[in-house]
């Protein structure tokens, strides 16, 4: 059995997010709005596109990108598709599947050819009628993946029309109305407006799901609090890291109860020694840390938690608790990223302060086309390098190149953190 997804919406106007199609007033960015989704539980974000023109069209689908660049959540795409074109845009800016709507004409044309093009698994089709099924229940189970069922009052009968799963919009909260729909093996999950309303606690609703029966893509721990070696106090310290960076972020300790909720929950959770009481990390400052995996250390006495952390870990201010340096002793850093990035800081330092003598300020003052030229010379010499039996002046011109790169890298404001994200999604 599948795990039923809960799936939020956002919609899309100029590049930021609003309320809904209707309520256009009230903007946001969607980088942000998208994050918190993908930390709150969500399993699916629908990015809609409510451009009325071209222009608008391409704005939202640079929003869309910086969208799937930044998170884990997949997505959807949907919204002013007029054509094979809008659809593939959708599919290159990073969305697993694309949302026909079934209320227009065109539609069964576009989901013949979007389907032999890309395949019919990132085919889906919104109905708020059951008139387009009737239309096209001969073809449509070939091409189309998924269906997003606008109206819940066509839910009834709706098995006897078509074997294709559905996800359900449900206007209002209403656990057991939910509860009841998501025990039919059709129905893959939800949508709603208010599971799109960030202070929704969607990895709670999961949980409770969860004990009604209702299989949830939720945390299942494989240990349980037995298997660990908490201390005299019946306590476990817990080592919390940054799970994009590896930075260490702080220490806690969790006792049972605090273990649990945090599973339950999502959100690390922890005891407190000196209130002697459980507390949620975040919940007075608005700085949560959204699990991503919790570990036991090889004596099960330790816990890692890898976490997104939300503003900053440390009650002074400090992105870490750890900053009061005892000793340091100088080493040569090679974590291959870590020293990409550190040679990035130092070309960016250039361009913002220049410094007399600079060959990295010669470069930016001659400009881009002087960049470019670099680059393509620097990506010759790897050419004729390359062909060498030793690999030394390889070794020697790639460094050469990948700094002249990252000139062009800073030039452009493109990020290391921009290229990983690009390629991780590939």
């Amino acid at each position: 059995m599948e795990h039923k997804n809960i799936v939020a919406t956002i919609y899309i106007k100029d590049g930021m997010a609003v309320k809904s199609p209707t309520e256009l007033d009230d903007k946001s960015d969607v980088l942000e709005l998208a994050s918190v989704y993908d930390d709150s539980g969500i399993d699916k974000i629908i990015c809609y596109d409510l451009s009325t023109d071209d222009e608008e069209h391409e704005k939202n689908i640079l929003a869309i990108r910086e969208i799937n660049r930044n998170i884990q959540v997949k997505t959807a795409g949907g919204g002013n598709i007029k054509r094979l074109e809008d659809v593939k845009k959708l599919l290159y800016a990073g969305c697993v599947e694309v949302i026909l709507n079934g209320s227009k004409p065109e539609t069964i044309d576009l989901i013949k050819e979007a389907s032999a093009r890309f395949g019919a698994e990132k085919m889906l089709v919104s109905l708020a009628t059951v008139d387009f099924l009737f239309k096209t229940k001969d073809f449509l189970a070939d091409n189309v993946h998924e269906l997003l069922i606008m109206d819940t009052s066509l839910l009834e009968g709706l098995e006897n029309i078509t074997n294709i799963p559905y996800i359900v919009q449900v206007d209002e909260y209403d656990f057991d109305y939910i509860l009841g729909i998501l025990k039919s093996e059709q129905i893959r999950g939800i949508s709603g407006q208010f599971l799109n309303n960030t202070a929704f606690d969607a990895m709670r609703m999961k949980s409770e799901l969860s004990d009604q029966g209702i299989k949830m893509d939720n945390f299942e721990a494989k240990l349980e609090w037995s298997d660990l070696k908490p201390n005299s106090d019946g306590l476990i310290p817990t080592v919390v890291q940054d799970f994009q960076t590896g930075e260490v972020l702080m220490v806690a300790y969790m006792n049972e109860e605090s273990l649990n909720a945090t599973i339950r929950t999502g959100k690390m959770t922890y005891f407190s020694r000196s209130r002697q009481c459980l507390w949620v990390k975040g919940e007075t400052s608005g700085h949560f840390q959204y699990v991503k995996s919790l570990t036991a250390d090889c004596d099960f006495d330790t816990i890692l938690a890898k976490v997104s952390q939300v503003g900053v870990a440390c009650h002074t201010g400090a992105p870490s608790c750890f900053f009061n340096e005892i000793v340091k002793k100088e080493y040569i850093e090679r974590n291959p990223l870590k020293v990409f990035e550190d040679v990035y800081a130092v070309i960016e330092d250039r361009k913002k302060n220049p410094k007399e003598g600079s060959y990295t300020n010669y470069l930016f003052d001659k400009g881009i086309d002087k960049i470019l030229k670099k680059v393509g010379e620097e990506a010759t010499e790897i050419v004729i390098a390359a062909k060498n039996p030793e690999s030394e002046e390889t070794k020697y011109e790639i460094s050469d190149f990948l700094y002249h790169m990252m000139v062009l890298m800073v030039e452009k404001g493109v990020t290391w953190e921009d290229v990983t994200s690009e390629l991780a999604q590939r």
